[in-house]
């Protein structure tokens, strides 16, 4: 038996590969990570990033380092923002000898939020979180998971009393050629709906809440048609999709729409 203690260790991802079939993406998926993201209140907000990152792979290599990924993270990717991105891109394609390198990640992002009537606060958690591709330049996409609460208008239209109502979730990616709170975006889609929702709610908030969704019944075509005129009215988006599905309360299915445009 041959003593390989002092061997160098074969490389057998960069060895050749005769099959000439290039790869568009291989990496890492499901890296949970600490990050900062930017808060528009509290400057900087901690929490837990879910990575995906993956770069292209030419024909002739027959896979990638997966160990590379992570040590790029350890080091560019402890804040995440519009800033930050394009260098944790770069290290990628430099580290991993790549034209491509993308990254997708999602985070529980929490905002502070008082009840409507009593004023009583609470932390709200959105589900947020950035994809973003370098290949000769940069390109971001936000992305926002939004809870609302929708009325059915057709409910309220045939009942002598009362109108089901339900959760429903706005999915939203957004281009934008200059810089965009993710609250903003937060706040343009809670605006869109029957009524937002809030983490703390006393009777006298109920109440309010109750009678402010009755009073702004949205189909999900309501929705992401509102959703769509709050976007079109901001300078500082180029292009989105929305997602609308609402958790129907008095059916066996849910309701669903989809929206993409580009200004």
């Amino acid at each position: 038996m041959s003593d390989r203690t002092n061997s160098p260790l074969p490389d057998i991802q960069k060895t050749q590969d005769t099959r000439n079939i290039p790869i568009d993406k291989v990496g890492v998926r499901g890296v949970k990570f600490p990050i900062e993201v930017l808060d528009r209140s509290q400057e900087r907000q901690h929490t837990i990033g879910n990575f995906t990152l993956t770069v292209n792979l030419p024909k002739e290599f027959k896979g990638t380092h997966m160990s590379r990924f992570l040590e790029v993270l350890n080091v560019y990717g402890r804040e995440i923002n519009v800033h930050k991105l394009p260098d944790l891109l770069k290290a990628l394609t430099e580290r991993l000898t790549a034209k491509e390198a993308h990254i997708e990640v999602r985070f529980p992002f929490f905002v502070e939020k008082a009840a409507p009537v009593t004023k009583k606060t609470g932390m709200m958690e959105f589900e947020c979180g950035f994809d973003a591709t370098a290949n000769g330049h940069f390109d971001l996409t936000m992305y926002v998971r939004v809870p609302v609460a929708t009325l059915c208008p057709c409910s309220k239209e045939i009942s002598q009393y009362g109108a089901h109502n339900q959760r429903g979730w706005v999915t939203t990616r957004v281009k934008t050629n200059d810089f965009v709170w993710l609250e903003d975006l937060i706040d343009m889609i809670e605006s869109s709906a029957s009524c937002a929702l809030f983490p703390v709610l006393k009777r006298p908030d109920e109440k309010w809440v109750t009678e402010t969704a009755y009073e702004n019944p949205r189909f999900v075509e309501d929705m992401v048609r509102e959703v769509a005129l709050a976007f079109d009215g901001d300078s500082r988006i180029d292009a989105y999709e929305i997602e609308v599905e609402n958790e129907e309360s008095i059916h066996a299915h849910n309701a669903y729409a989809y929206l993409a445009r580009t200004k």
